[in-house]
C-alpha cells in the first residue's frame, strides 16, 4: 500500500476555442519553472510554438486538435496537466480525457462569457462529479461586467461561485488584482500592465490606505465597493463543496500576460483533490470501485497517439494509473486480450519531450510505447478481469469513403487508417461487401486533420469523398441470431469497426430509426463501450 498518490494533482483545462486555454497551459508551466520560455500559439516563422501544440496542423492553425499531457513538479506536488482540444470537432478526445482527471480548470473569455462548447464540457464534468476551478481570462481587455459574468456562471451552470482573486479595474483601466483570500495586492512592475505581476504586498485588508497610494484613490473606491459586494453577495469558499462539484472558486486574470496564473497554480495544489477511486465494469462479478491505495497496479488507456516523434514512427498509449505503485519492467495483463504486456520503456511527458518513468503511482499519466497491443478503453492490471468503465466510442456524424490517389499504396493506406483509428479520434469501417474503407468523424475539421496527417506522417495521399451514408449505429442485442439475421438481409449496408463489431450504415437518421422499428430484437446503438 502506498500514500505517495496524495501529492498528485491530475487536472484538465477545458474551454471554448480561443478562450486562451493553451496559453494558460503554457503559463502554468512557466509559473512552475517547468519551462523557462513560453511560446506563442500563433507565432510565425521560427519563433517558438506552444509547447502543448506539437502537431503541424495545430501550429499552422493556432488551435489544439489533440490532447497533450504534461507532468511537472511545483511546491511539493506533482501535477499531471492535460491540455484538451477546445474545438467541438474534437470533442471525443476531450470527453475521454475527462475520464482521466480528478479536477478541471474552466477558462472563460471575459468578453464572451460562457460559450456553447464550455457548457457542453462542463456537463461532462458534472456527470463525473469533477470539481471545477474557473479562470476568467483577458480582464485586461474590454469585456463584460464582472458581476454579470459571475451570475451567468451561477445561473447557467447551477454552481455557487466564490471569487478569490478580483481585478482592480478592467480593460484600459486595469491596474492589477487583489487576492481576496490572502489580502494581497498583485501589481505589474512600475505600473506597466504589459507584463507579469512583479510586485506583491501584504495588506491588513482592502481598506488599507496603502492601496490608495498604489492604485489611486478614485480607482480604489470603485474596486473596494465591488470587492465588498462580491464578498457579501457570493458564497464563501468551502473545500468540501468545491470537491463535491457544487462550488467553483473564480480567478480573474490574463493568461497571456501571466496575471493571476501563479495564484491559480498555488490553489490547484491546495484545493484540487488527490486521485479518487475509479469504477470497474459490469462484467466483473460484483462491480466495485478501486481505491488509489489498492496494492495491485491498475490503469486504463484514455488516448493513443501515433507519430509524436515522426523520426521513430512511435505509437504511445496514454495510461492513467489508478492504483498501486507501478515500476518500470512490470508485466501487466491487458483485460481485452488476456495477454500480459511487459512495460520496459514507460515515459512521462513534457508535451512532446519525454523522460523515462521508473515509477508511477495513482494519478500519474504514463506513456507506454507499443505496436498495436493497446487501444483506447483498454485496462491494464495485475488483477484478472479488471475493466474500468466510461470510455465509449460515439457514433460518427460524418462518413466518407477513402479514395486513394495512388492505388499502389493500398497497404500503406490500410495500415495508416487503422493506426489513426486506434487513436480514437476517428473510426474506420470495412463493409461486408466490397473493398472500400469508410472513415467516420464527429466534426468536419477532423477530415482535414486526417488528410494532412496521412500525407505528412505516412506518405499517403487520399481524398475523403461523400459516400451516401449519413449515420452509423452499432448492432447489439441479447440474441446473436437476431443480429446475424439482420446482417444477412442487409449486407450492402453493414460494415465492421476495427474491433470486428458489426455496424449499420444508414443513409439518413430516418432510415436508422426505421430499421430500429422493424427489428425489435436488435439494438441500434449511438455509443459503444469497448470491453
Amino acid at each position: 500500500m502506498t500514500d505517495a498518490y496524495l501529492n498528485r494533482r491530475t487536472f484538465a483545462i477545458i474551454s471554448h476555442p480561443d478562450a486562451g486555454k493553451t496559453t494558460l497551459t503554457e503559463k502554468l508551466l512557466l509559473a512552475s519553472g517547468a519551462i523557462r520560455l513560453a511560446g506563442e500559439v500563433k507565432a510565425k516563422g521560427d519563433r517558438r510554438r506552444a509547447r502543448s501544440d506539437w502537431l503541424a496542423i495545430e501550429q499552422k492553425r493556432g488551435i489544439s486538435v489533440t490532447t497533450s499531457a504534461m507532468t511537472f513538479e511545483h511546491d511539493g506536488a506533482i501535477f499531471n496537466l492535460l491540455d484538451t482540444p477546445g474545438h467541438e470537432d474534437f470533442s471525443e478526445d476531450t470527453y475521454r480525457t475527462l475520464t482521466a482527471v480528478d479536477s478541471a480548470i474552466m477558462v472563460i473569455d471575459a468578453a464572451k462569457g460562457i460559450e456553447t462548447q464550455t457548457r457542453k464540457l462542463f456537463e461532462v464534468c458534472r456527470l463525473r462529479d469533477i470539481p471545477i476551478i474557473t479562470y476568467i481570462n483577458k480582464v485586461d481587455r474590454e469585456g463584460r461586467d464582472l458581476f454579470e459574468l459571475l451570475d451567468e456562471i451561477a445561473d447557467q451552470l447551477a454552481l455557487d461561485v466564490c471569487p478569490l482573486v478580483w481585478p482592480l479595474g478592467t480593460g484600459g483601466q486595469f491596474k492589477g488584482c487583489y487576492d481576496l483570500a490572502h489580502d494581497r495586492v498583485l501589481l505589474p512592475a512600475d505600473g506597466n500592465v504589459s507584463g507579469a505581476f512583479a510586485k506583491t504586498l501584504e495588506l491588513d485588508s482592502a481598506d488599507d490606505p496603502r492601496l490608495d497610494e498604489l492604485i489611486g484613490a478614485d480607482e480604489v473606491a470603485d474596486a473596494r465597493e465591488a470587492m465588498e459586494l462580491a464578498r457579501e453577495g457570493y458564497a464563501p469558499f468551502d473545500l468540501k463543496a468545491f470537491r463535491e462539484g457544487t462550488l467553483t472558486p473564480v480567478y480573474f486574470g490574463s493568461a497571456l500576460k501571466e496575471f493571476t496564473v501563479a495564484e491559480l497554480l498555488r490553489d490547484v495544489g491546495k484545493f484540487a483533490p488527490p486521485p479518487q477511486p475509479r469504477k470497474t465494469g459490469p462484467q466483473q462479478a460484483g462491480a466495485e470501485e478501486i481505491s488509489p491505495d489498492d496494492d495491485a497496479v491498475s490503469g486504463f488507456v484514455f488516448k493513443v497517439q501515433a507519430n509524436m516523434d515522426p523520426n521513430h514512427r512511435d505509437r504511445i498509449a496514454f495510461v492513467r494509473i489508478c492504483s498501486g505503485r507501478f515500476k518500470r519492467g512490470m508485466k501487466l495483463k491487458v483485460t481485452r486480450t488476456g495477454k500480459a504486456l511487459a512495460i520496459n520503456a514507460p515515459i512521462f511527458f513534457m508535451a512532446q519531450d519525454r523522460q523515462l518513468a521508473e515509477e508511477a503511482v495513482a494519478g500519474d499519466i504514463v506513456g507506454i510505447p507499443n505496436h498495436g497491443a493497446l487501444g483506447v478503453g483498454d485496462t491494464l492490471s495485475e488483477r484478472d478481469g479488471l475493466q474500468y468503465t466510461g470510455l465509449p466510442d460515439f457514433a460518427p456524424e460524418i462518413i466518407r469513403r477513402v479514395r486513394l490517389d495512388d492505388p499502389m499504396k493500398s497497404k500503406q493506406m490500410k495500415r495508416a487508417m487503422i493506426a489513426l483509428a486506434e487513436e480514437g479520434a476517428s473510426q474506420v469501417f470495412t463493409p461486408v461487401l466490397g473493398a472500400d474503407f469508410y472513415v467516420g468523424v464527429v466534426g468536419a475539421l477532423q477530415l482535414d486533420v486526417i488528410e494532412a496527417r496521412l500525407k505528412a506522417e505516412y506518405g499517403v495521399a487520399v481524398t475523403l469523398e461523400v459516400c451516401g451514408y449519413e449515420t452509423v449505429r452499432w448492432l447489439g442485442g441479447d440474441e446473436d441470431t437476431d443480429i446475424q439475421t439482420f446482417v444477412a438481409k442487409n449486407q450492402g449496408a453493414v460494415a465492421h469497426d476495427r474491433y470486428g463489431a458489426p455496424v449499420y450504415l444508414a443513409r439518413s437518421q430516418w432510415e436508422a430509426g426505421y430499421a430500429e422499428d422493424k427489428n425489435p430484437g436488435v439494438q441500434f446503438l449511438k455509443t459503444r463501450e469497448r470491453t
